[in-house]
């Protein structure tokens, strides 16, 4: 047997479509009319995922522009060798510049693995005085080992522990798909 990876194509563009309309209206019965709402994505893919919902969230709702906000956090490689001990937060002057108290965050990745990322970002908006934090996830592995979970998920994967969920989203990648990844 070869010690090659193997990428299996497991939702292509034209099957995520349907993901993320679904995500989007569990999204919009999560908000309350009237009540400011801020999507903040989380760096990487979840900011580009943060947009293609925002932009959905925008025609459901009828509202004006829904500005997306980036978060830079940081745990993980992508092929899930451990980058640093304690998920490293960039804090955002634009996220402390907004009157969060009445309002819901929408947090979004693009996967929920350990939770670590989501866990320190909640925080993090906590600390800054939200109101109402809501995550949303294309993609849970269902093996969180944190007291956080999606309340907006695109789709539910348990693969084996060794392997990878890899979102490709545009602008890092061309084609928007998700693929595992086997080593």
């Amino acid at each position: 047997m070869s010690g090659a990876e193997q990428r299996l194509c497991l939702y292509t563009a034209a099957e995520l479509e349907p993901v993320l309309q679904r995500m989007t209206q569990q999204a919009a019965r999560l908000f309350q009319p009237g009540r400011p709402l801020h999507v903040v994505g989380l760096l990487r893919r979840g900011e580009p995922l943060a947009r293609m919902l925002a932009e959905r969230l925008q025609q459901l709702l009828g509202v004006a522009e829904l500005p997306v906000i980036p978060l830079r956090v940081k745990r993980y490689a992508d092929d899930l060798s451990l980058l640093h001990p304690a998920t490293l937060l960039e804090e955002n002057p634009a996220l402390a510049g907004l009157e969060l108290a009445g309002a819901t965050l929408l947090l979004v990745d693009d996967v929920l693995y350990g939770g670590h990322s989501l866990l320190r970002s909640c925080a993090y908006l906590s600390r800054l005085g939200a109101g109402e934090i809501r995550t949303a996830v294309l993609v849970d592995r269902c093996v969180s080992s944190q007291p956080v979970h999606a309340d907006v998920c695109g789709v539910r994967l348990q693969i084996a522990p060794g392997d990878i969920i890899d979102c490709q989203v545009p602008p890092y990648e061309t084609e928007f798909c998700i693929e595992l990844r086997r080593r």
